[in-house]
C-alpha cells in the first residue's frame, strides 16, 4: 500500500514530463520550471527514504530525473534504500556485494582519489551511461566529481555497452565534492568524472557504486 501511494505521489510529475518533454542543456537535461519545483518538493517531502536516513542528495542530483526514475520502478529503489540503511557501509570489504535477491550489486571501491589537473587537462576519466544509472555514497574521505559539459565534449569512439567516454574541455567542467553523509546519481545525461583530486591532505575515499537499470 506505502508503494502504491509513493508511486501515485509522482504520477501527475510524470504525466506532465512526457508532455512536455526535456530539453538537453549543457551539462544535464534540464526540465519545465514548475516541473522541476515539484520534483525538488517531491524529494523533499522524502517519501522516497522510506526508514533510510543516512544520506541526503548531493546538490547536483537531478531531481526530476529521480523522481520519473523512482516512479518507474519504485520497489527496485525502496531495496536499494532499505539495504542502504540495514547495512554497516563502512564495515563493507572492497568488492561486490549482491544487494538480497533484487538483482543489484554493491561495488565498493576503497581507495584514492587518483584523476590530477594534469590528467583532466589530457582528457582523462570521463564515461556515461546509457543502460545503468551510477548511484554512489561516500562512506568515509571525500570524492572529487565533475560533470562534463555537453556542448563541447566529443565521443570518442562507437559506444560499447555500457559506457562511453569523451575527448572533452577541462576548463568547462562542472566540479564538485561528495563528503559522507551525501549521495550522488549520475543519470545517462550525466557525462562524469569521478575520483578527482580534491588538494585536500588526505585524498583516501570509500565509496559504494550500485547500478541502477534506467527505465525508459
Amino acid at each position: 500500500m506505502k508503494q502504491g501511494k509513493r508511486k501515485m505521489a509522482t504520477m501527475a510529475i510524470v504525466a506532465t514530463l512526457l508532455a512536455t518533454g526535456a530539453t538537453a542543456q549543457t551539462y544535464t537535461h534540464h526540465y519545465p520550471k514548475a516541473v522541476e519545483r515539484a520534483a525538488a518538493k517531491w524529494v523533499k517531502q522524502g517519501q522516497w527514504r522510506g526508514a533510510f536516513n543516512k544520506a541526503v542528495p548531493a546538490p547536483t542530483v537531478n531531481l526530476t530525473e529521480f523522481c520519473i526514475q523512482y516512479s518507474r520502478n519504485p520497489k527496485l529503489w525502496d531495496e536499494l534504500f532499505q539495504w542502504l540503511q540495514n547495512n554497516d557501509l563502512k564495515a563493507l570489504k572492497p568488492g561486490r556485494t549482491p544487494i538480497g535477491k533484487t538483482g543489484l550489486v554493491a561495488s565498493v571501491e576503497d581507495g584514492t582519489n587518483w584523476c590530477s589537473e594534469h590528467d583532466l587537462r589530457n582528457g582523462k576519466g570521463s564515461e556515461s551511461h546509457r543502460a545503468n544509472i551510477d548511484f554512489m555514497i561516500v562512506v568515509d574521505g571525500v570524492e572529487g566529481l565533475a560533470l562534463i559539459d555537453h556542448d563541447t565534449a566529443i565521443p570518442l569512439a562507437d559506444y560499447t555497452p555500457d559506457v562511453e567516454h569523451y575527448r572533452y574541455d577541462a576548463t568547462r567542467l562542472k566540479r564538485f565534492e561528495m563528503a559522507p553523509n551525501t549521495f550522488c546519481i549520475m543519470f545517462p545525461c550525466d557525462w562524469h568524472i569521478a575520483k578527482i583530486k580534491t588538494g585536500k591532505q588526505q585524498e583516501h575515499v570509500k565509496v559504494i557504486v550500485v547500478k541502477m537499470p534506467y527505465e525508459r
